[in-house]
């Protein structure tokens, strides 16, 4: 083969018949290759300069490999180990004089020219390194019995992977075949498993790097593809394994790149730069960690110095995908969709087929509401690579979303399963349109692009629309900006959330992300949402708990300064929500005390691309005396919460009964967590009369806590049981008004209402539970019956209409009683239909028979009326 052109590139990717001759052949050599000897005598130093380099000694194994070199040693080992150590130090000119001296004794070493590769592109040869691809090529078609060990059968599997073998066949006809052939080879586990990391098959990568690693337990390289597998599932894990790599390689470039991203992503800006830099005195010319310079440099707002980063990442390798890949991602994680986007873009403009920037892209533009070109992307990366994790499973969830069904009105777009649509679509249009009024004007915006909302009754397809990937437990919904995706209630099980609630907190993101053109930090952007939760309504959002008292007098209270780190790695769920929490109450201190203009002048100048602290600063005072005020604030607030109780936890019995506990609060009297232990003791046993005497106390320590665990919920249960029902009921409704899911509570109100005939409140008791969960008929039932007791006529209608459409007992009462109450009200044309379906459940049904004539009759005699008119 002579040198590749571009379009010769092109060809030899897709040439897929070339690729299946040398995969067969390759396939053939593996079973005869493998069981031959692969030992090769070395210098006794070989294996101390490999430890050198494991150790992160790049510049003492280039020493010793060149004196190795130069005294006439012929293993190909030395030079290959010495280039590798000037690619990582970026001395990319003397990796390139060193392969050139070692092809001349080593012309066919197809490890030397895959080396060979990185080193051109990075001293400016792209053309270069694809005449490397062809020179392969030519060497496998026609020196294949040369390649019988398992190093050069690695690097023919990746060669492979480059001209576009699907990577499932590589990975199974090549990297699975090694290590099957040779259980003990290293190598062929790391191929496989950091595959399998590059198109996101964590658990498949995790498998490998555990295989290898059980061979080889202190190689920096499997410790840190741990890391990266581990990731996403085990935070915990990740760190522990990122933590070993970089005790035994303190400079091993990837990890610390992995560091750098990780305080990138928690806006811990100077930490990030501070890891950039100890990069950059390893290897100066570190392309990643000149564009990771680049995103800061952008979030900083500093275009002049983005400029000069960016083409020092480029420096060496100009059309190198990668980096505005990198860049770009980064970007999109900060919520900078479109900037993330043209990242992507100038990528593909350097190789129109790098894929991860096509998926990126994808992912991206799906994000900011461009669904045709999104999709379209998607489909091309699986089209091309059905290994790709990320692609196939927005091709899955694409064939999904075709069955939904799209809604419109006043600026919004609502999708979501054709059902559910029917059942409470027209609520979710209406709970937008008034977070739009509400919202908008509060914060002085103006939304001039449609809004789209993706409600999902299946959380995976949830996780894989907003992440790519299955998983995102204990996310409701996210907002991409002009994009919102939620879990419909159907999607969370048994104990859904309020629906409502996670409308409007997303709609608020819509609203502050605009403001600020989406450059705000996430505390701040959940804080304030949270925030508006509770101003909507007072059962929404987070309150102060007994736990949420312990951890902000304790060690628990993130400075505002360092809030978004909170959201980052939090050791529990627990404090995830407490992140959640803490961030909406800075939010409103800084309305309580300084006015809502200063939080809005803080939200442009963020829009003016100004970092929050320095737009705290501005607005509220140096961040240090923010951060010292706000404490005093929070603490305060604790401290004021059972201000009497004694909630420490330190002597509390680990198992008592109901006597145990009394005994023990002898001494301990206030004790909260020991008075809940002894009510629900006591409760356990069925000691109603004795039960009241600790929950009346923890109600005069806590007495508002609606809670997990709150007193209110024990004394509304032992008034039950005591027949105290006027007690019970006024205890109920003041959980209703302060807890948005409580399910059961609402239940039991509308059974006491209903009694009473109180059909106001069993409406309005009927419609939480709708707030909750819109897709049983039990509350629809509630509401029709209280709608036609009652007269309102609005509400019986909804209820029934839902009813139809959800499999009713008797659907011929259920249409009937619809069209009754159509008549009543004059809509004629709907009373019609809804009869005549009763007529078309039940053909006897002689009351249906009745109304229908009645309704003919009124609407014959207003043609009639109406044709008197006209003439």
């Amino acid at each position: 083969m002579n040198a590749l052109e571009e379009s010769d590139l092109q060809v030899l990717r897709k040439t897929y018949s070339l690729s299946r001759y040398l995969l067969g052949s390759l396939t053939g050599l593996i079973a005869i290759a493998l069981f031959a000897s692969t030992n090769s005598v070395f210098a006794q130093t070989l294996p101390e300069t490999e430890e050198l380099f494991r150790t992160g000694k790049y510049a003492e194994c280039i020493k010793i490999a060149d004196a190795e070199i130069e005294s006439g040693f012929h293993s190909q080992e030395w030079p290959l180990l010495k280039i590798r150590c000037e690619m990582l130090l970026g001395r990319y000119s003397d990796a390139a004089e060193t392969v050139k001296k070692a092809r001349i004794p080593h012309a066919n070493s197809i490890r030397l020219l895959w080396l060979d590769r990185d080193v051109r592109r990075f001293n400016g040869n792209s053309d270069g390194a694809k005449e490397i691809l062809a020179e392969i090529a030519a060497k496998i078609e026609r020196l294949r019995w040369m390649y019988r060990d398992p190093d050069s059968l690695i690097i023919i599997g990746n060669f492979f992977l480059e001209i576009g073998v699907d990577a499932k066949q590589v990975r199974l006809e090549v990297f699975k075949q090694i290590q099957q052939a040779q259980p003990k080879f290293v190598e062929s586990y790391l191929a496989g498993a950091e595959l399998a990391l590059e198109k996101n098959d964590y658990a498949l990568a995790a498998e490998d790097f555990q295989k290898a690693l059980k061979l080889d337990e202190n190689n920096p390289r499997i410790l840190y593809g741990l890391s990266r597998a581990f990731e996403s599932s085990d935070s915990e894990k990740a760190q522990q394994y990122l933590n070993r790599t970089l005790e035994i390689n303190p400079h091993h470039l990837p990890s610390l790149l992995f560091v750098a991203e990780k305080h990138l992503q928690a806006e811990r800006y100077e930490e990030t730069e501070q890891v950039l830099e100890s990069i950059l005195k390893i290897n100066p010319a570190h392309p990643n960690a000149w564009a990771l310079r680049a995103v800061l440099a952008h979030l900083e707002s500093d275009v002049i110095k983005e400029t000069f980063y960016r083409e020092q990442a480029l420096k060496h390798w100009r059309d190198n995908p990668e980096i505005d890949s990198l860049i770009g991602q980064h970007l999109s994680q900060k919520y900078r969709f479109a900037e993330g986007a043209a990242a992507q873009r100038r990528a593909l403009e350097f190789d129109a087929e790098y894929l991860p920037a096509k998926i990126q892209l994808s992912n991206d533009l799906l994000r900011l509401g461009n669904e045709e070109a999104g999709w379209k992307l998607a489909e091309e990366v699986f089209e091309q690579d059905n290994y790709n994790v990320v692609a196939y499973n927005l091709s899955m969830l694409q064939d999904h979303m075709k069955k939904f069904r799209t809604l419109q009105g006043d600026g919004f777009i609502v999708r979501m399963d054709a059902q559910e649509a029917e059942i409470y679509g027209s609520r979710v249009l209406a709970l937008l349109q008034e977070a739009r009024q509400v919202l908008c004007s509060k914060y002085n915006v103006e939304l001039k692009e449609t809004i789209a909302v993706e409600i999902f009754p299946r959380q995976q397809d949830f996780a894989i629309r907003t992440f790519g990937l299955p998983g995102g437990a204990g996310f409701l919904g996210v907002c991409f900006g002009n994009v919102i995706t939620m879990n419909s209630p159907a999607s969370q099980g048994n104990s859904p959330s309020n629906w409502e609630a996670v409308l409007w907190h997303e709609f608020c993101h819509v609203v502050t992300l605009s403001k600020t053109k989406n450059k705000m930090p996430r505390w701040l952007s959940e804080g304030i949402s949270v925030y508006e939760e509770r101003q909507r309504n007072p059962a929404w959002g987070q309150s102060i708990t007994p736990s949420y008292r312990e951890m902000i007098l304790g060690e628990d209270l993130t400075p505002v300064s360092d809030l978004s780190g909170a959201f980052l790695r939090p050791p529990s769920g627990e404090h995830l929500m407490f992140a959640y929490y803490e961030s909406s109450v800075v939010v409103e201190y800084i309305v309580e005390t300084l006015g809502m203009d200063v939080l809005v002048a803080i939200l442009d100048d963020l829009a003016k691309g100004l970092p929050i602290n320095y737009a705290i600063t501005r607005h509220m005072g140096p961040v240090e005396q923010v951060d010292e005020r706000f404490a005093e604030y929070i603490r305060s607030r604790a401290t004021n919460f059972g201000a009497t109780a004694d909630f420490s936890r330190d002597k509390l019995p680990k198992q008592a009964d109901s006597t145990g506990w009394k005994t023990w609060l002898e001494d301990h009297p206030d004790n909260y967590w020991g008075l809940q232990q002894h009510a629900l003791a006591l409760i356990r046993e069925k000691k109603w009369e004795e039960a009241r005497t600790p929950v009346n106390r923890l109600l005069e320590l806590v007495p508002d806590y609606a809670g997990e665990g709150s007193p209110l919920l024990l004394d509304a249960r032992v008034s039950r049981e005591l027949g105290e029902t006027e007690r019970e009921v006024a205890v109920l409704n003041q959980l209703a008004e302060t807890n948005s899911d409580a399910v059961d509570v609402y239940r039991r109100l509308t059974e006491y209402y209903t009694v009473q005939e109180d059909w106001s409140a069993v409406i309005a008791n009927a419609n939480r539970i709708l707030s909750v969960n819109p897709l049983q008929p039990e509350p629809y039932r509630i509401l029709a019956e209280a709608g036609e007791r009652s007269g309102d006529h609005e509400a019986a209608i909804r209820g029934l209409k839902t009813l139809t459409l959800m499999d009713p007992f008797d659907p011929a009462d259920v249409h009937f009683r619809t069209a009754q109450l159509y008549e009543q009200q004059g809509q004629l044309e709907e009373a019609r239909k809804h009869v005549l379906y009763a007529l078309e459940e039940a053909p006897r049904y002689r009351a249906a028979h009745e109304l229908l004539l009645l309704v003919i009759e009124q609407m014959s005699a207003k043609a009639l009326e109406k044709q008197e008119a006209a003439e």
